[in-house]
């Protein structure tokens, strides 16, 4: 459910005075925890760096990215793979590179 349009998007009210205090278009990260928060027009151009529960992901704040929540550009989980042996066997055989065809003569045998 989306939040009533008579509240207006959420926005922790820390975060509001942090971009308050900087000039427009100034590269320090504004670190925070608000996931949460709704990007609004106001953060364009501002860097932000959001805590995904392990690290600070730095996220440039552009256009497009307003009306979005803060914490669909901080992802909280990494992703390995799928598969297991067979997988990395697969993986392994199709990343070798291929052997050129032999066309030199074979060295003579040994004679014992």
């Amino acid at each position: 459910m989306s939040r009533s349009l008579k509240k207006g998007p959420y926005v922790h009210p820390k975060l509001i005075k942090k971009i308050g205090k900087l000039k427009a278009g100034d590269q320090t990260p504004i670190k925070t925890w608000a996931r949460s928060s709704t990007i609004t027009p106001e953060m364009l151009g501002f860097t932000f760096a959001v805590h995904n529960g392990k690290d600070f992901i730095k996220v440039r704040v552009v256009e497009n990215m307003v009306g979005h929540k803060l914490g669909e550009f901080s992802a909280t989980r990494k992703f390995v793979r799928h598969g297991g042996k067979l997988q990395k066997e697969a993986e392994a055989g199709a990343g070798a590179p291929k052997a050129a065809p032999k066309t030199a003569a074979k060295p003579a045998a040994k004679k014992k």
